[in-house]
């Protein structure tokens, strides 16, 4: 990474060291170990599913009330990184919780998670919102991509080491029972997690703020309040969370039930590990690239592009039957799951006032959780209804279809020309 600025590297680095959460935790392990512990008490699959899609509406509810207020006050000076700090610890030490409750007690499982998924998305929003911080704007859908390239490839290291343990368990292979390996794999994803951030503690740095007030917290309602006033002033901005609420609703949807989909339709969690294993060496190289496209053919054509894979994701998978049908549609959403991410990130970066990117992130993180409150929801009452999981990821499709139409009518930002070397 030597054209790269050591800020950039190291904010760069922070996607390396939490998507281990995203693959562990949000995508594989976790929900395939609570639904083993809800179905030896007796709940049913379709249940355990909406019961998990529950908990990630709850998680998300309570971040997103949160979000735009602490934004707001972040935009201080010297708050940004202590907000990120704080969040980063409750996600860590919960992740580290979860290898110590019992197998059997799948509410209590359910309830360590949403302190996980709060301090996990929480120390995102201060994350994403540094991205104004440690590059210039002709950079960030390089540098943006770049970062979930990396997550993607680091993920797979503890992801390896984790599936190696449980499936060494499984086989009786090594004296440690399969649910003390599933323990084990949160436990390594809090340490991965915690060792490289390190390089984000020490040496990023905010350096786009607002100088404090007294009476910090009645400064930051009055602020966010004037936003709203303000809101023609930022109407392209708005305009882009709309859209990204409907579209993005869509992906995270798909991104946290997969595993529990994949075990509806009677794939083994065996090869469910394997398929989001391979997803994650798809996703690493497919997120650069989209970066690099987007430098050629604007960021916004890259999400439409991402949009219509993920409208032909949600209509192959009403169709599944078998395993390979499950292989098909994670290559399909390891092709576009990074791009559209990083894309969205840094189209919004350059829409945002830099004094004001934890405010602007704050109300980025609303659009996005309110939308993941309605997905996982929309997902669970409709499979709870029909019995089928199938038709809950089918009715996104007009989640996406909403979010194109509206995507239309969003310029493309004015920024200089991509600059070859680091600023």
């Amino acid at each position: 990474m030597k054209h790269y600025t050591k800020g950039e590297n190291s904010w760069m680095l922070y996607d390396w060291a939490n998507s281990a959460y995203s693959i562990i935790i949000t995508t594989a392990v976790f929900p395939i170990f609570y639904k083993a512990a809800a179905t030896n008490a007796g709940i049913s699959a379709a249940d355990s599913t909406a019961y998990l899609g529950y908990t990630i509406a709850i998680a998300t509810f309570i971040l997103a009330m949160l979000s735009p207020i602490l934004g707001t006050i972040a935009d201080y000076q010297g708050l940004k990184k202590k907000f990120f700090i704080f969040f980063f610890a409750i996600g860590v030490l919960a992740t580290t919780l979860l290898a110590f409750v019992p197998s059997e007690n799948w509410l209590l499982l359910l309830v360590c998670y949403t302190f996980s998924a709060v301090g996990f998305w929480g120390a995102n929003v201060f994350y994403d919102a540094f991205i104004v911080d440690v590059t210039t704007e002709g950079r960030m859908n390089r540098v943006s991509a770049r970062g979930y390239g990396l997550g993607y490839i680091g993920s797979t290291i503890p992801f390896i080491v984790s599936i190696a343990i449980i499936i060494l368990a499984q086989n009786e292979m090594i004296r440690v029972s399969a649910t003390r390996a599933s323990q084990l794999a949160f436990l390594i994803t809090a340490i991965w997690w915690g060792l490289f951030t390190i390089p984000m503690l020490k040496n990023i740095h905010q350096r786009y703020y607002i100088e404090r007030e007294p009476k910090l917290v009645i400064s930051s309602f009055r602020r966010l309040g004037q936003t709203f006033k303000d809101i023609r002033k930022y109407r392209a901005l708005f305009l882009f969370l709309l859209a990204y609420f409907f579209y993005i609703d869509g992906v995270g949807t798909i991104i946290s039930m997969s595993t529990a989909y994949g075990t509806d339709l009677g794939i083994s969690s065996t090869s469910l590990l394997l398929i989001l294993f391979v997803t994650q060496l798809v996703a690493a190289p497919c997120a650069i690239i989209y970066g690099k496209f987007a430098e050629k053919f604007t960021g916004k054509k890259m999400i439409y592009v991402g949009i219509f894979v993920y409208i032909i994701v949600c209509i192959y998978a009403f169709f599944l039957k078998t395993t390979l049908d499950f292989w098909i549609l994670a290559m399909l959403v390891g092709t576009s799951q990074g791009g559209i991410q990083a894309l969205s990130r840094s189209y919004f970066a350059k829409l945002v006032p830099k004094e004001k990117s934890n405010e602007f992130f704050g109300f980025y993180n609303i659009f996005g959780k309110f939308a993941a409150i309605m997905g996982p929801l929309l997902l669970g009452v409709t499979a709870q209804i029909t019995g089928h999981s199938s038709y809950g990821v089918f009715s996104l499709v007009i989640l996406f279809i909403i979010g194109i139409i509206i995507l239309a009518f969003v310029p493309e930002p004015k920024v200089d020309e991509v600059v070859n070397k680091p600023a």
